[in-house]
């Protein structure tokens, strides 16, 4: 395997890794604190589901994928930035029961996301171009 696609395949380890902390954090941190975050639980855990599946696919492709992973890295980056404005999209919707506290941990999550798959598409372009 050529060091283009090691570098493309440790991506996808980064992002399952980081799909892994954000579904604990939503699904079991912030669930137990809710109160100081003033996240609905149900959202919490329908929050946390969507990073499982995106691990899901991110451990998938880093072990089975071995061509197009340009293509698959895209994805993955597009679905993030989904998951970016869902986020802030239901933020927005409970605002009314949200904290400062709540409002830091989306905000905080959603910068980080949105790098990460910034960075994601930025290099799935240039590995199509060499």
């Amino acid at each position: 395997m050529e060091n283009g696609n090691k570098f493309l395949k440790k991506l996808f380890l980064v992002d399952g890794i980081g799909a892994v902390v954000s579904a604990v954090l939503l699904g079991i941190v912030l669930v137990q604190f809710q109160v100081y975050f003033g996240i609905p639980t149900s959202t919490l855990y329908f929050l946390a589901a969507l990073p499982c599946a995106f691990a899901i696919y991110d451990f998938y492709c880093f072990f089975k994928v071995d061509k197009q992973l340009e293509k698959y890295l895209k994805g993955i980056a597009l679905v993030n930035y989904a998951y970016c404005v869902l986020s802030i999209g239901l933020a927005i919707y409970h605002s009314a029961s949200i904290t400062y506290l709540g409002w830091g941990y989306v905000l905080l999550e959603v910068m980080i996301v949105i790098g990460l798959a910034t960075f994601e598409l930025e290099t799935a372009r240039k590995s199509q171009e060499s």
